[in-house]
């Protein structure tokens, strides 16, 4: 054990989360990040001195308006976006995705194509699938079983001239691994196409980077990357403006990105994305960066990194020495190359009964298909509850790893006995 060290100052880490005082061991964290105290403060400062309406002339509109530019451009240094107007908020990834289908519709043409995979979150396939309705044509990009990946060599036959879209993940959140979408974006340039990414499963663990990536458009929630309840699509400005508004007949094309945001966006969740920021950088200045902004980002970013490594190996090299633990997906992680989201299966045992147990232990943990539906299907991992999955974020200690590696043997001799017990 003396080879698994935690790499950051988690007494410093974790007195940022108050949940964290909480007896439980989070890891259950691809569904929803615990939320920094940063953000809110944020939230209460907003309703307390800020909750008007923007657009007034009077000061409390103007520190209102102020606060959802703060907000905007604390996303833009997240994403690393080239003006903070390429940032829309909403109340979720899925329906940013909505909002971003039903806006382009007016694109498509009958006989026009999107290439969705059916390895993403029903939240990149759905919205898309529904365009059918107009004559737009779905095409799968299909997933290898063997390697566990998406290959471009699989993409290249269904891409064509009528191709407008492609819509991708950047991690599953079954599987982990990491998906190269800049080189992703390259291909489906080249063909003439635009990209559309969601990046859920990968925000709270790298550094977003919209610009080095050239992709069109990339989304994800907040509240997954230790922000409240909200989310944020980012688009490039040209492509934002191309889009058709959602909002009333007078917010113009070039009205961005107002128009793509109905009803105004929640203020008071959108400010704590500036704590958010500020807590990253502070993790980088801690790891001994001297950088300002968006360097300094990408500093605390890589100190969540190297913690998240440590966690991920530990987890899977517990689980490949048991004879009757499945990873589903990669089972390694050469390079860092897959975020602490680990799903496998326990040979002959119901994968809720594996959850529900955990549950005595006060460690949470999931099970399912966690709206990756269509992938646990083709996978053949939709019998007896899915699959389990442990989701750490960079806040988890390995003392309550080892905290829920030591309760597991006990469920699972617990839940074969249920289980046997069943079947007599």
């Amino acid at each position: 054990m003396s080879e698994y060290t935690d790499q950051l100052d988690m007494e410093f880490v974790r007195g940022q989360f108050p949940a964290l005082a909480k007896d439980w061991a989070f890891f259950d964290n691809a569904g929803g990040s615990q939320t920094l105290q940063g953000a809110m403060d944020r939230i209460v400062e907003f309703l307390t001195h800020r909750d008007v309406q923007i657009g007034g002339s009077y000061e409390i509109s103007q520190l209102a308006a102020e606060a959802l530019m703060d907000g905007r451009r604390a996303a833009q240094t997240f994403v690393n976006a080239a003006r903070p107007e390429e940032i829309v908020f909403g109340p979720s990834t899925t329906a940013l995705v909505q909002t971003l289908a039903a806006a382009m519709r007016s694109q498509f043409e009958p006989g026009d194509e999107i290439i969705v995979t059916h390895a993403d979150h029903e939240s990149n396939i759905g919205p898309w699938e529904r365009l059918r309705e107009f004559g737009v044509e779905i095409k799968v990009w299909p997933f290898d079983p063997a390697s566990m990946q998406l290959r471009l060599e699989d993409l290249a036959p269904l891409m064509g001239p009528r191709t407008k879209l492609v819509c991708v993940h950047h991690v599953s959140n079954i599987l982990g691994s990491i998906n190269p979408v800049g080189e992703i974006a390259d291909f489906v340039h080249s063909h003439g196409a635009k990209i559309c990414v969601d990046g859920v499963a990968y925000a709270p663990h790298r550094a977003i980077d919209v610009t080095a990536w050239d992709v069109d458009y990339y989304i994800f929630s907040l509240y997954k990357c230790y922000g409240p309840h909200t989310a944020i699509m980012y688009g490039k400005y040209e492509l934002l403006a191309e889009l058709d508004g959602l909002y009333h007949y007078f917010y113009g094309k070039d009205k961005v990105p107002g128009k793509l945001e109905p009803g105004n966006p929640n203020y008071e969740l959108a400010y704590p994305m500036t704590a958010v920021v500020e807590y990253v950088q502070a993790l980088g200045r801690r790891a001994g960066s001297d950088a300002e902004g968006r360097a300094l980002f990408e500093a605390g970013f890589a100190a969540i990194a190297r913690q998240e490594e440590v966690l991920t190996n530990r987890l899977l090299d517990w689980l490949g020495a048991r004879n009757d633990c499945r990873v589903i997906g990669d089972p390694g992680n050469s390079g860092n190359l897959r975020v602490p989201t680990i799903s496998f299966r326990v040979e002959g045992v119901n994968s809720g009964a594996v959850a529900r147990g955990m549950d005595d232990h006060k460690v949470a943990i999931r099970f399912g298909d966690f709206h990756s539906r269509r992938l646990v299907e083709r996978l053949g991992e939709d019998h007896d509850d899915g699959v389990v999955r442990v989701s750490m974020v960079h806040y988890n200690t390995l003392a309550e790893l080892e905290r829920m590696l030591s309760a597991l043997p006990d469920v699972l001799s617990g839940a074969e006995l249920t289980l046997a017990a069943d079947a007599d």
